[in-house]
């Protein structure tokens, strides 16, 4: 077993439950489940069609604000950005609509448009995303390589805290959610891919390209 965020292979078991086991890094201190136990692609995006996010939720606009007010308080008026892993619904790029920023979305389920993946955004939005990745590794790369210089990621995802606090975290009861990211793994992955991060709030990054 290889860690899917920095691919050692010094993995210690974390937790285990009447559901999964959770394995920790040694190296990036991801907690993630074993592949054997990620659900089918099929039973995966059965949960996901099941979302009902929508830009005419308050509730979720207030959620997504978390991110979109201190990200837009770093953009350019004219930036150009992805909205990686859009869900079912599209919102946030809607709501960027009505701000005055173009966006495009990529999911691969729902928007599936590999063509997006070879331009160079000012800024690029995972919310609620890399906890459901299983090669975050890869997709890591990835999104790096789709920003410009100086380019903006702005993550959501709650962080994990520790041992005690995960046992009773509602987060890793939802069976979609395969990786656990920590301060210290979030600081990881910006030395890893040479980003300035800034944690925002309790489950809300930001990270540049130097």
């Amino acid at each position: 077993m290889t860690c899917p965020l920095c691919l050692s292979n010094n993995i210690q078991p974390y937790y285990h439950d009447k559901n999964r086991d959770y394995w920790q890094c040694q190296h990036c201190q991801l907690v993630f489940v074993s592949t054997k136990q990620r659900l089918s692609v099929q039973a995966e995006k059965a949960i996901y069609d099941q979302h009902q996010n929508s830009p005419e939720d308050s509730g979720y606009r207030w959620f997504l604000n978390k991110l979109l007010i201190p990200l837009m308080q770093k953009l350019e008026s004219n930036s150009m950005g992805l909205d990686f892993g859009s869900g079912p619904g599209p919102t946030l790029s809607i709501i960027m609509a009505e701000h005055g920023y173009q966006m495009v979305d990529f999911d691969i389920f729902y928007a599936n448009h590999p063509e997006l993946l070879n331009y160079k955004y000012d800024f690029i939005t995972c919310t609620e995303v890399i906890e459901h990745l299983y090669h975050p590794h890869q997709e890591l790369i990835r999104i790096s390589n789709m920003l410009k210089p100086k380019g903006l990621l702005g993550i959501m995802t709650k962080r994990l805290i520790n041992k005690d606090k995960f046992k009773t975290w509602h987060y890793k009861n939802d069976p979609t959610h395969v990786c656990f990211y920590s301060d210290y793994t979030m600081e990881y992955i910006a030395h890893q891919w040479n980003y300035e991060l800034e944690i925002i709030n309790s489950d809300t990054v930001i990270m540049q390209l130097r």
